[in-house]
């Protein structure tokens, strides 16, 4: 955990669950002063609300338990622009999103860091199992040290500011661990259910979700090979994502895998599993957590997605905070919209958003 020394408040941000709870009462171990903080983020009557009203109970409690104020924040205007429609708007045009990334540093450490400074912290203080240290001048970012849990995927926007005001109490830890000093200190949510979703989708398929609130995303259109046969009709691009076979209905002698998706064209290209490979990719929005972005190629590991195996890469820096990526190996999923995080063993080093994949040299 980032040393508190000399940080007399430190905002908790608290989300009804365990782990948000141990990180709290970690700080409070440490002699500061600690203010709780939950953001409510949607509350509308059509969908689920985030976080759910059991849940505020949970963290409310949580404070009490603890004997820390606690506060509920209004976000909502905030995560429909900066989340929710950045969602809808990446699957109509034929993108995967990973919303998770996004709210991090937009919203969670954006807001909550807001009202840190409003309420006179220094720090904020998150559940994630991820860790930060300092050197040379500036801030890393490293996985958690449980590798089971480990979420700095999610966090590899961050800033060298944020970092700085950011303290992970967890990120030394090992999940079984956290449970045993929830239960051993009595705290209400030692047996508290994680979840693992979408948390505007509350657990339901994201294409009704976007069939209630952009049916223009879901356009029917033509299913091709990739010599441009037509197989069948898609029900929508939104609904389908790279590397994906159940829901195509369409048949074939072997079975087919989606290929690609043409926004453009409104189409889905299909086809065996042997031409789902692809060994190198251009990646946008590339943000570096070093304050000097590297000019020259350099080799690192890419993770193409949260549960994806780190793969050895070439990343060859272009202007306009873009980069060509070469895999060592053909990678099956590479999917635009989905962000591209780099490392180097536990440091990251930034990512960027996959905005083109290549096929692998045959």
């Amino acid at each position: 955990m980032t040393t508190l020394s000399g940080h007399r408040r430190v905002v908790a941000a608290m989300s009804g669950g365990v782990d948000s709870a141990v990180a709290a009462l970690r700080l409070l171990q440490h002699d500061v002063d600690v203010v709780a903080l939950t953001l409510l983020l949607r509350s509308d009557a059509d969908h689920a609300p985030v976080p759910p009203p059991e849940a505020i109970d949970r963290a409310r409690a949580v404070a009490h338990h603890l004997n820390i104020p606690f506060h509920l924040i209004d976000a909502r205007n905030a995560f429909q622009r900066e989340v929710v429609d950045y969602f809808v708007r990446e699957y109509a045009a034929g993108r995967t999103p990973n919303p998770c990334v996004v709210c991090n540093r937009f919203v969670r450490f954006g807001i909550l860091m807001e009202q840190a400074r409003d309420l006179g912290a220094s720090l904020l203080a998150t559940g994630h199992y991820a860790r930060i240290r300092s050197a040379d001048g500036e801030f890393r970012l490293l996985r958690g040290a449980d590798p089971g849990k480990d979420q700095s995927y999610f966090l590899h926007a961050l800033t060298q500011d944020q970092l700085a005001r950011t303290t992970f109490p967890l990120g030394d830890l090992q999940k079984e661990d956290v449970r045993a000093i929830a239960a051993s200190h009595g705290l209400p949510v030692a047996e508290q259910a994680e979840s693992q979703d979408v948390c505007f989708l509350a657990g339901g398929d994201y294409r009704e979700f976007l069939e209630s609130v952009a049916p223009h995303s879901l356009r029917p259109g033509p299913i091709l090979d990739p010599d441009g046969r037509l197989l069948g009709e898609h029900q929508g691009l939104a609904a389908y994502t790279i590397g994906q076979r159940k829901g195509l209905d369409i048949s074939g002698p072997e079975p087919l895998y989606v290929l690609a998706i043409e926004p453009g064209e409104n189409a889905l290209i299909v086809g065996p599993v042997e031409e789902l490979g692809q060994d190198r990719c251009r990646v946008v929005n590339l943000r570096m957590i070093s304050p000097v972005s590297p000019r020259e190629p350099f080799q690192a590991e890419a993770q193409i997605r949260y549960r994806a195996q780190p793969a050895p890469v070439a990343v060859h820096p272009l202007p306009g905070r873009r980069a060509d990526v070469q895999f060592e190996e053909s990678q099956r999923d590479i999917t635009p919209g989905q962000f591209l995080v780099l490392y180097r063993g536990d440091l990251v080093l930034g990512g960027g958003i996959i905005s083109a994949a290549q096929q692998a040299a045959t």
